[in-house]
This record gives C-alpha cells, sequence and structure tokens, in this order.
C-alpha cells in the first residue's frame, strides 16, 4: 500500500472510530444518565454502610467540650504556655490542652472530613465515564484522600505561593507591618498565609499529613479563625463536588452541624505550639 493509501485508511478507521464512540456516549447518557466527567452514583454503592457519620458527629462533639473545658480552665488559671516554658518541657509543649487538640480535636475534624472523601481520577472522567454505566465492575474504587490535601489543593488553586511570596508582603513580614495601611487580613489571606507556613517548615523534614494537619489546626485556634477556614473549603463548589461522594457528610449537609460545634471555641484565646512536629528536628538542624 502507498503512503496516500495508508494515511486515507488510517483517516477512515479514526472516523469510525469517533463515530462508534460518540454513539455508546449518547446510549450510555440516554439510558443510563451518565456523562463525561462525572462517575455515576451506581458506583458507590458498595460504600452504603459507611454513610453514617452520627458517630463521627458525637466525636467531634466530645473533643470540642473537652478542649473547649480544659482551655476555659487555663484561662481562668491565667496560665499561658510562653516559648520559655516550652523549652524546659522533655517534649515541647504536651500540656494536657495541647494534647487534646492535637489528638482528639484534630483526629475527630480529620475523621468528619475524610467521610465520602477520595481523589479523583483524570482518566476515570476522561476515559472511562461514556462507558462506566456499562461496567461498573470493572471500574477500580477511588483512592481515599487525607483531608489535608484539600487544603493544600485550595492553596494550589489560589495561587496561594503567589500570594505569599509577593514583594509587597515580604516586605510586611520583614519589617512587621500591614501590606495595606490596617486593613485586617481577609480569612482568605490569612489561611493562604497558613498553609504556606505549614508547608514551608513540614515539608522539608517529610512530616505526614496528620502533623500539617495538627499544625494547621493549632494556628487556626491561636488566631480565632478555624470556623472560618473550613468554611473556605466547604464553600469551595469545585473541591467538594470534586473529591466528595454524593452521600458523603460534607456534600450532603454543608459541614453546617460541625461548624456549628467547632464555634463554640472561637471566642476562647489559645497559645498552642504549631511546630511540635519539627521542633526537635529543626534544633538538630540548627547544631549542626
Amino acid at each position: 500500500v502507498n503512503p496516500e493509501d495508508a494515511r486515507r485508511m488510517q483517516e477512515t478507521g479514526l472516523q469510525l472510530m469517533r463515530r462508534v464512540l460518540a454513539v455508546l456516549q449518547i446510549f450510555a447518557v440516554s439510558q443510563f444518565g451518565c456523562a463525561t466527567g462525572q462517575i455515576p452514583r451506581t458506583l458507590w454503592q458498595k460504600d452504603q454502610n459507611n454513610q453514617d457519620f452520627s458517630p463521627l458527629i458525637e466525636k467531634l462533639e466530645l473533643s470540642v467540650e473537652r478542649v473547649r473545658q480544659l482551655a476555659l480552665k487555663h484561662q481562668q488559671a491565667e496560665h499561658v504556655i510562653c516559648s520559655s516554658e516550652l523549652q524546659d518541657v522533655p517534649l515541647g509543649g504536651r500540656d494536657e490542652l495541647t494534647l487534646a487538640v492535637r489528638r482528639e480535636l484534630t483526629v475527630a475534624l480529620r475523621d468528619l472530613m475524610a467521610h465520602g472523601l477520595y481523589a479523583s481520577s483524570p482518566g476515570m472522567s476522561l476515559v472511562l465515564a461514556p462507558i462506566a454505566c456499562l461496567i461498573p465492575a470493572f471500574t477500580p474504587s477511588p483512592r481515599t484522600m487525607h483531608p489535608w490535601e484539600l487544603f493544600v489543593k485550595y492553596y494550589n488553586a489560589k495561587n496561594g505561593q503567589a500570594f505569599v511570596e509577593s514583594p509587597a508582603r515580604k516586605l510586611s513580614q520583614s519589617f512587621a507591618l500591614p501590606v495595606t495601611g490596617a486593613v485586617v487580613a481577609t480569612p482568605k489571606q490569612s489561611l493562604l498565609a497558613a498553609i504556606h507556613t505549614v508547608l514551608t517548615e513540614h515539608s522539608p523534614f517529610k512530616r505526614s499529613a496528620d502533623s500539617e494537619l495538627k499544625a494547621l489546626v493549632c494556628m487556626a485556634l491561636n488566631e480565632q479563625r478555624l470556623v472560618s477556614w473550613l468554611n473556605l473549603i466547604c464553600k469551595s463548589g469545585a473541591l467538594v463536588q470534586s473529591h466528595y461522594q454524593p452521600w458523603s457528610y460534607m456534600a450532603s449537609t454543608g459541614f453546617e452541624s460541625a461548624l456549628t460545634l467547632l464555634s463554640r471555641l472561637s471566642n476562647l484565646k489559645f497559645n498552642l505550639p504549631v511546630d511540635l512536629a519539627v521542633r526537635q528536628l529543626k534544633n538538630i538542624k540548627d547544631a549542626f
């Protein structure tokens, strides 16, 4: 076959394949209601047993109440943890309140945010979605995702690194001056800066996602912004639609009851250590 005939045959074959795929997609949409970029709801039926999130809500409520009582106890005793006191503690700030925040509150919040959370697969949406309704038995289960990755995705989507590393912001940090007069940073700006700080301090030491989430929660409580920061994630439609199953707590309720519970901590003052997971490593690095 000469090159011209081979080219024509190839074009004819490609046209036939396009028509076949178009017919399959039209059939799938009309009969099963799924389209490109969407994962059929039937694929989640095997996870029906995990849809009850009431135990997770109860766990969060208990942890919030415990942290609240400990914080009130510390405030009434006028107990403030300063950096000099932290250095005298063998493992660094492992007092009762800090442990309650890191081991109970953050874990309960993590588990609730992880309810129905998955890592979206581009291959699934672009290749298998048109015919996924026809072959659900052969579709792999979506990979689970850590809630900390949601914050990192938000940081990347909002171009957080460019915001934090802008010349005006670097000057303001160097001279301890506000960027624009006396204007207070918005929740979005403060969240991007907090995520950047956690990434900068923890990534060089390969800390786990749990450690990074604990650091962010401690920063949020210190700045009294935990509810506002979480609300930004909950109101990010692109993140919720792309990474939460339809029956998840986040997608079905908007995280409203959890935000109401966490608001009980909004009027309390915290001075929690943020770098517990990396403090010893930083000290070793500085020693050399």
